[in-house]
Formats: C-alpha cells, sequence, structure tokens
C-alpha cells in the first residue's frame, strides 16, 4: 500500500510528558443560518439579494422588495407608499449603504430624509449602480445612462451586449462575456479581453473576474493580469463573486466556497450550510458575513466565536436536552428532515457501542473537574449497562438495547419479550457491544468508581459478561441456544482468518483486552489463565501484534456466506481497535505485554494518522504515547456544530487531490474537513466524500465530547 507507506506519513510523536498543554483560547467557526420565504408570498421568483448599512437584508422578489426577519424573508412593509410597487431593481450605494429603488419611472431612496429620487424615462433602465459620490449609472436593453450632480448623461455603450454593471471607488465598470470594461470620458472602454465571464469582484487594485471555468485576477487600473485563471477549486462554474476580509468568495450553480490565506479552499454545500446548492444571488454583509440567496430563500454564512469548552458545553447540554433513552445514548429520528420540532429517540443496533462515548466523556470529564454532575450522569448511564444484561433471562448476555413493548424500531426480527413483558431487548449482540461495555467499565473503574462498593458494581458487571462468554465457548449465546453472528471470540472462528484479514487480529485484541479487565476488577484466575492459555496456545498475542499494514484483500476465506477477506478496509473495525486498545493496554498484566500492545497501537496509530481522529490520536497518546496534537486540534476546532446528517457530494470538486483506487478507500491525498461532509459516529471512513442521511437523523455530540475531555485529562488542552 504505497499510499500509506511510512515514508509518505507526516507522523508527529510527542513523549507523553513533553506536551504543553494548548490554553482554551478563542477560535471562528462558520456557522449557518436560514431563512426561508414565508407562506404569504406564495412561491416569489427571487432576483437579487443585497444588506444596507443598518444590516437589513433585502431580496428583489416579482412579489417586491422583501427582507429578512427573524428567520424569515417577508414582504417589506415598512414604507407604506412602497408597500404595492415592484421595483425594477435595488442597489446599495458604495460608502454609504444607503438603499435605492430603481421603478419603471423613478429611482429613488428612503435615506436623505427622502429628498432624492429622479424621474427617468419610463420603461427604458431595468438596472443601475450608485458611487460613493452620489453618480447614477442605469442601463437598458439599448441606453446607458448617467447622472452626475443631476444632469443626464447619455453613455456610449460597447457593441457587446453587457450582461451586468458594476462599481468600485467612483469608477463605474461594465461586464460582457469576452470582455471587461471601464467607464471614462463618457465611453466604456475595453480593459480587458477574456473567454466566458460570467462575474466580477474588487479586491483592493485587483478586480476578480469569475468565468464558466474557474477565476483569474487583473489590474484594475490597466488590466494587466495579476494571476492566471485558477481552475484546480471546489466548483468551476462561478456565477457570483465578492471579496470579504480580503479572502475571495465564490458563488456557483453548486454551492460556494471561499479561497483562504493559504490558498486551500472552504466549502459550502449541502443543507448544512445552504437552503440550496444553487446559488442565485450572493451578497457580503458589514461584519464579513456572507449571504446567498436561492429559490428557498436566505443562507447566512458567518463566523462565530468558540472555545473547546464552549462546544463542549453546547453538546452536553444538547445531549442531555433530546439525546438520552433510558440511560442510553439516544439517535434522534426527524420524522420532517431537519425539523427538530419532528424528533423522535430511537433504538439502534449499537445502543451500548455508541453509549460508552458518553459514559466515556463523563468519566474523563468528572477526571479532569471532579463535578458531581458528571458522576451522575456516568451512573446513570452505566446503569443502563446493567439494564442491557438483567433485562433478559440469558445469564450475562448483553442485550444490544431495550424499548417498551411495542415502540421498537431497527431489526424488529432480533427483539425478545423481556421478564417484564412491559419490555422488549434486542439480541443477536455482536463485538461491537462487547468493546462498548469493557470501554465503558474500564473508565468506570479508573474515573468514576471510588468506594468499595462502587469497585464492586463495576466488577460484577464484567465479570457476569465474561463469565457469560467463557462458558458458552466463547461466544455470545442468544436466546435460541446459537451463538450470535459477530458475537465470536472462540480460536476455531478466530483463527480461522488468515493473518492478513483484519477480523484475526481484531477479535483477539477485543477478547484479551476484556479477560485482563475482569481479572484487574475481580481477582479471579480463571480469567488471567483464560488469557495466558490463549496468547500461549492458539496465538492470540501474535494476532494482537500482526502488523496493521498487511492488512490486505485475501479472497477465499467464507463465514455465513460472506466472503471476509474481500474488502475493502473495515473502518467500523477501526472504532472497536482503538476502544480495545485502551482496555488492553491500561489493564495489561505486565510491564512486558504492555510495551508489545504499545507497538501494536502504535502501528495502527499510524495507519490511521491520514485521517486525524481526535479519538485514535488521544487514545494512542494516553496508552503508547505518540500522538499528532495538531491534528487532534484540528478536527476538535472543525467539528460542526449542526450533528444533523445531511447529504454531501464532494467527489464533484475539482480542488481535491484524488488518489487512485486503493483497499483502505482513502479517496484523497488529504482528509476533508468534517465540517464538509457528513455527520457520521467514527464508524465511517473519514475519506467518504459523499453520503449522509437526507436530513433524517441527528447525532449527539458525544463524538466530540470524549475527545476533548481526554484532551484535558491528558493536559492537551
Amino acid at each position: 500500500m504505497k499510499f500509506l507507506s511510512l515514508n509518505l506519513l507526516v507522523i508527529l510523536v510527542f513523549s507523553f510528558a513533553g506536551i504543553a498543554a494548548l490554553p482554551d483560547s478563542v477560535f471562528l467557526q462558520p456557522a449557518s443560518e436560514k431563512s426561508t420565504f414565508h407562506p404569504s408570498l406564495n412561491s416569489p421568483v427571487a432576483k437579487k439579494i443585497v444588506v444596507d448599512f443598518n444590516d437589513v437584508v433585502y431580496v428583489l422578489t416579482d412579489k417586491g422588495v422583501c427582507r429578512v426577519f427573524e428567520n424569515q424573508v417577508i414582504k417589506d412593509l415598512r414604507f407604506r407608499p412602497l408597500q404595492e410597487k415592484v421595483p425594477l431593481d435595488i442597489a446599495v450605494q458604495e460608502g454609504t449603504g444607503f438603499l435605492y429603488y430603481l421603478y419603471n419611472n423613478l429611482l429613488l431612496t428612503n435615506e436623505y430624509s427622502g429628498t432624492v429620487s429622479y424621474s427617468i424615462p419610463a420603461g427604458t433602465y431595468h438596472s443601475f449602480q450608485i458611487s460613493q459620490k452620489g453618480s447614477v449609472l442605469l442601463m437598458g436593453e439599448n441606453k446607458i445612462s448617467a447622472i452626475e450632480n443631476g444632469k443626464w448623461i447619455d453613455i456610449s455603450r460597447p457593441e457587446e451586449k453587457i450582461s451586468a454593471i458594476y462599481v468600485n471607488e467612483n469608477n463605474f465598470y461594465a461586464l460582457s462575456k469576452n470582455a471587461v470594461y471601464i467607464l471614462k470620458d463618457r465611453k466604456f472602454l475595453s480593459l480587458h479581453k477574456g473567454k466566458n465571464m460570467q462575474s466580477l469582484a474588487f479586491r483592493g487594485n485587483d478586480i476578480i473576474i469569475g468565468t464558466a471555468g474557474g477565476y483569474y485576477a487583473i489590474n484594475k487600473v490597466n488590466g494587466n493580469p495579476v494571476f492566471n485563471l485558477k481552475t484546480k477549486i471546489p466548483i468551476q462554474d462561478i456565477r457570483f463573486l465578492t471579496s470579504s476580509n480580503n479572502q475571495i468568495w465564490a458563488g456557483t450553480p453548486n454551492g460556494a466556497f471561499m479561497e483562504r490565506k493559504d490558498g486551500k479552499f472552504d466549502y459550502y454545500a449541502s443543507l448544512r450550510w445552504l437552503l440550496d446548492d444553487q446559488i442565485i444571488g450572493m451578497t457580503k454583509g458589514n461584519h464579513n458575513d456572507l449571504y446567498f440567496l436561492s429559490v428557498e430563500g436566505v443562507s447566512k454564512i458567518s463566523y462565530k466565536p468558540y472555545t473547546f469548552s464552549g462546544k463542549a458545553n453546547y453538546f452536553q447540554d444538547k445531549i442531555r436536552r433530546r439525546h438520552i433513552r433510558y440511560g442510553l445514548l439516544a439517535e434522534i429520528r426527524l420524522k420532517t428532515p431537519g425539523d427538530l420540532t419532528t424528533a423522535e429517540m430511537i433504538d439502534t443496533d449499537n445502543d451500548g457501542l455508541w453509549s460508552s462515548f458518553y459514559i466515556g466523556s463523563q468519566a474523563f470529564r468528572y477526571a479532569v473537574t471532579k463535578e458531581e454532575i458528571a458522576k451522575k450522569h456516568a451512573w446513570e448511564t452505566f446503569e443502563a449497562y446493567e439494564r442491557l444484561v438483567s433485562i433478559n433471562p440469558l445469564e450475562g448476555f448483553p442485550s444490544r438495547t431495550y424499548e417498551r413493548t411495542g415502540f421498537k424500531v431497527s431489526d424488529p426480527k432480533a427483539w425478545r419479550t423481556g421478564k417484564d413483558t412491559a419490555w422488549e431487548w434486542k439480541g443477536t449482540t455482536s463485538s461491537d457491544e462487547f468493546v462498548g461495555h469493557i470501554f465503558a467499565a474500564a473508565v468506570m473503574d479508573q474515573f468514576i468508581a471510588k468506594s468499595q462498593e462502587e469497585k464492586k458494581r463495576v466488577a460484577n458487571f464484567v465479570d457476569t459478561i465474561l463469565t457469560h462468554i467463557i462458558r458458552n465457548n466463547y461466544n455470545f449465546v442468544d436466546l435460541d441456544g446459537k451463538a450470535t453472528l459477530w458475537g465470536r471470540w472462540h480460536p476455531d472462528y478466530i483463527n480461522s482468518y488468515a493473518k492478513t484479514i483484519s477480523d484475526r487480529k481484531l477479535g483477539a485484541t477485543h477478547l484479551i483486552a476484556g479477560l485482563q479487565l475482569a481479572y484487574k476488577l475481580t481477582g479471579k484466575a480463571i480469567f488471567k489463565n483464560e488469557a495466558l492459555r490463549l496468547m500461549k496456545e492458539h496465538g492470540y498475542l501474535e494476532n494482537i501484534l500482526l502488523s496493521p499494514f498487511n492488512i490486505k484483500a485475501t479472497e477465499g476465506y467464507f463465514y455465513e456466506g460472506m466472503d471476509m477477506g474481500m474488502g475493502p478496509w473495515n473502518h467500523s473495525d477501526d472504532e472497536m481497535e482503538f476502544l480495545s486498545f485502551w482496555v488492553l493496554h491500561h489493564y495489561a498484566f505486565d510491564k512486558n505485554l504492555q510495551k508489545q500492545y504499545g507497538k501494536a497501537i502504535k502501528e495502527f496509530w499510524q495507519i490511521e494518522s491520514p485521517e486525524k481522529n481526535p479519538v485514535w490520536n488521544l487514545i494512542t497518546y494516553g496508552t503508547e504515547g505518540s500522538f499528532d496534537k495538531e491534528s487532534t486540534l484540528w478536527y476538535l476546532r472543525e467539528f460542526p456544530i449542526d450533528q444533523i446528517r445531511w447529504d454531501f457530494k464532494n467527489s464533484i470538486r475539482k480542488d481535491l487531490a484524488f488518489l487512485e483506487p486503493n483497499f483502505r478507500l482513502q479517496l484523497t491525498k488529504e482528509v476533508l474537513s468534517p465540517r464538509e461532509r457528513a455527520a457520521h459516529r467514527y464508524n465511517a471512513n473519514e475519506f467518504s466524500l459523499d453520503g449522509g442521511y437526507s436530513g433524517r437523523e441527528e447525532l449527539s455530540g458525544a463524538e466530540y465530547l470524549l475527545p476533548y475531555w481526554m484532551a484535558r485529562y491528558l493536559k492537551v488542552i
């Protein structure tokens, strides 16, 4: 796998004691606010968007002038004489920010005490611009005129059809498909010749020119080139341009993007950011805000100050308000896509695994802050783990989840009636759940359970599950007396896989971690003896130490009709591997084993490091000691506040460096920001470009809370 060779990996390795904690300083994070057209407008045709000096956002429609008000675009009724008038155009005066209206035979503004208005020939002009000095340029199908100091001036018009006029620093410019013109001495003089030009923006002494195939810049005085056509940009069809805070923003039929100062791009598309990716108007606000007009309404992107702790507080509050279902961390299903008022909590196959992220966050939080509320939350979720075991009649068998009878959602065939018939529990429990249970128990033991009674409670939980596994020939055995499909750790199963198939390494890691934990918590010799036997007689230690760099497509290993070696890389296994690593390393029988585990952890982290996942980074740092601090902090900063699972499509982008198809499904040279891709629980490929759930689910944000509090505990932040 040359694309992931160690020579190509940029890996920052620090000693555990050598990391300096980063002060929790303020950083800016983009946020989206959406305002839809009020139903009373009855499907208006939107034409243009502007922002005046008061930060009022105006939208010109075929129904008249509208404005943004409390997340809706409504008819602007404030000026009674203008209520029933429908302008041909609106524009904001350069410099002052005053709004002007162009009607069929009148140009006026409500500023200057209402004293400024011009009578114009009816039916002659359809658009206009106003300079800071008050000069007006009016454009019609057959005529261009200017008004300077109250005098009308006819302007010589270029032969080519003008598509738009602009004003910048009291100079007027015109754009056609193949030329940029500047107004001099009552004539439009050619400043630049080009092809397929669609938009202009001004930045300092430059004119940025948007085309159907990218953008470039010329000097606004002499037309000399400033930089050549840029085509390695997210979307090449540039319909709108503006400059905000000296950075170029582009609006396209497939979303918007900003060119950062480092030459890379922030891409804003999907319903996380925009009401509609097809942008039909764009303007900047007075505080580096950007407004995007679509047929659905107005989307605003602004930069809000956040701290790492502020984001943690947000997700903590969000989870408590809408994501706790009987103590378990719940997924939210939205009956209406994106509408949180239609939210309902549902069960999933892996409630036990997802809840481990939350219980882990609260355990690390308590270790750092000693806040009793964090301890209370941890015990609340641990009680739910205990009920996963007690709700069914099988000794030591952990249910996937539970729900009141008649309200199950996921995989209905896997449910059984509980000992209390008012409840149902879900069987078919997998290794995913086992990993969640041992990780949760480990952090409870390390950070939460303090009294002898509390320690015993955690120990009993682990004891009963591992005892069930041992007594059932290293399987989870369901109500039908059969081993579950993915709950198997017997040597005949684990070692049936080739050493190049991840299941061999993964299963051994899970089981040895669990047996070590059970021995440490209970002191029962059977757990240690069985672990050592499996390592010595059945190669489980060797399996744990298998290099992930050797995992590859290995056909011909069938299980339940599935060719388990076909690939590609199973990224949900990464989550189980790293959560197990925390337990495996911290509960090792001795220092020698711990050292060997450290080697396995470091190798796995090395192959995963291009994904920049903060949990993988911090678990590695908290065990073996290797770490990529920059990537960890980057991911936490970029982690989106909006956790609705919107659809994303990044495969159309032209700014990405794509890789050849490979086993690990690393599609691009660099991983995209989590802001620009679908929300997931770390059980998916970080390099996935497209996907989502059409806005019908909301994740909790525990995926942020766990690494944040781990980073606090490990003194990274």
